[in-house]
């Protein structure tokens, strides 16, 4: 079996000083994420301070130093939050709905990943870091890998696909191309184009598709 890309949770520890170990700490932290995730949206990656995010959160700027070194940090645990809460919602949708096929599946996970680009502060500045930096999740995997290392493991255990390494390349590819047609969906229209994301859809099914009945083939 393949061995998968470093879970984004396992890198905690780079982004963050200390964990926080009250709940007006972990509050606190929450406050300066979300301060994060707006002046993203406002001002963009360059012009984020630690001062101002100290400012929106209303927090010594001595705070945020005692869980963050830098903004990179904030914004790597910024990131790890959006990945923790794309798998969450996907997650849901996959216990709570009847898929008939792989594609729909897919179709429900591009469906989330646009709504919280249209809806969750900072996403569209930062999506999974690749806006920001390409091992902003990981040192060794660029970023959309650990995204198709993590959607893997969703189809896996909903569709019972063989676990392989052509498998990984299919999805990376997948991940890699459908994520270049939805940022230029909304480069088109802050709200995403219609005709791009479903041409993003049709993209990734058709890909996989193929790649899928290449390797069923392949193994009769």
């Amino acid at each position: 079996m393949p061995s998968s890309p470093t879970d984004p949770c396992d890198d905690e520890q780079v982004s963050l000083r200390r964990k926080p170990s009250q709940r007006r700490s972990a509050r606190r932290v929450e406050r300066m994420l979300d301060a994060c995730a707006e002046l993203l949206d406002e001002v963009g990656y360059e012009a984020l301070s630690t001062t101002r995010i100290a400012e929106r959160a209303n927090v010594a700027i001595g705070s945020v130093y005692q869980f963050f070194p830098d903004k990179r940090a904030i914004t790597q645990s910024l990131t790890q939050r959006n990945v923790e809460l794309f798998i969450s919602r996907v997650g849901r949708r996959f216990m709570t709905e009847e898929f008939t096929g792989w594609w729909h599946a897919v179709d429900a996970i591009i469906d989330e990943y646009v709504d919280m680009h249209r809806t969750v502060p900072g996403f569209r500045s930062l999506r999974f870091g690749d806006a920001v930096d390409l091992n902003l999740l990981d040192t060794v995997s660029e970023n959309n890998m650990v995204i198709a290392g993590r959607l893997r493991g969703l189809l896996l255990e909903e569709f019972g696909m063989a676990d392989s390494e052509e498998l990984d390349l299919s999805l990376t590819v997948a991940v890699e191309a459908g994520g270049a047609v939805l940022a230029l969906a909304f480069r088109r229209d802050p709200g995403g184009w219609p005709p791009l994301v479903d041409g993003a859809k049709r993209l990734i099914r058709e890909y996989l598709s193929s790649q899928l009945q290449a390797q069923r083939t392949a193994r009769a």
